[in-house]
C-alpha cells in the first residue's frame, strides 16, 4: 500500500486577507495605535518570503528578541538568522528603531536648559539606552545652558 504525501498548505499572502486584516490598509483607516508590534514591523518589511507573510516574521523577530527595546541593541547578523530578512529589510527595521530613540531624544530637548548632572542623564538616556558599543557625546550649549548641537562618536578599543 503507497501512502499519499499530503500536499503542504501555505497561510495566505497578505494581499488575499481581507483589507481590515491588512497591516497597511488597517493602519491608514484606524491609525497605527490599533497595529500590533509584529503588523508595525511588517509595514517596514514589507513582503514575506513563501509560505510565510511579512507579519509572520514580524511574530518570529519578537519571539527571538522578546522585545521591541531588546531588538534595538542587536547586531545585524542575528537579524540574519531569521529567513526572509536580508540586508535591505534589516537596514529598515534599525533605521526606524534609531528614528524612535532620536524622537525620544528630541522631546527631552525641548524642556529647557541643563542646570545639573541629571539633567544630561535624562537627555541622552533615551538616545544611548540601549546601546552594545561605548558612545562619547559632546554637548555644546549656549549661554543659558540650552543645547546647541551635539556630536557622537563611537568608541573603537
Amino acid at each position: 500500500m503507497q501512502m499519499k504525501k499530503k500536499a503542504k498548505k501555505y497561510p495566505l499572502p497578505v494581499r488575499e486577507w481581507s483589507e481590515d486584516d491588512r497591516p497597511r490598509e488597517k493602519q491608514l483607516k484606524y491609525g497605527e495605535h490599533t497595529l500590533s508590534n509584529a503588523e508595525l514591523l511588517a509595514i517596514l518589511i514589507r513582503t514575506g518570503t513563501p509560505g510565510r507573510s511579512a507579519v509572520d516574521i514580524g511574530r518570529e523577530l519578537l519571539h527571538k528578541f522578546k522585545s521591541l527595546r531588546l531588538m534595538s541593541g542587536v547586531d545585524a547578523s542575528e537579524f540574519k538568522e531569521i529567513s526572509g530578512l536580508k540586508n535591505a529589510k534589516i537596514a529598515q527595521i534599525k533605521a526606524a528603531i534609531e528614528l524612535g530613540r532620536r524622537m525620544l531624544s528630541e522631546e527631552k530637548a525641548m524642556e529647557g536648559s541643563i542646570k545639573k548632572s541629571s539633567d544630561v542623564a535624562n537627555y541622552l538616556m533615551p538616545l544611548m539606552r540601549d546601546l552594545k558599543k561605548e558612545r562619547f557625546v559632546l554637548l555644546l550649549l549656549d549661554r543659558r545652558n540650552a543645547v546647541e548641537e551635539q556630536q557622537h562618536k563611537t568608541l573603537l578599543f
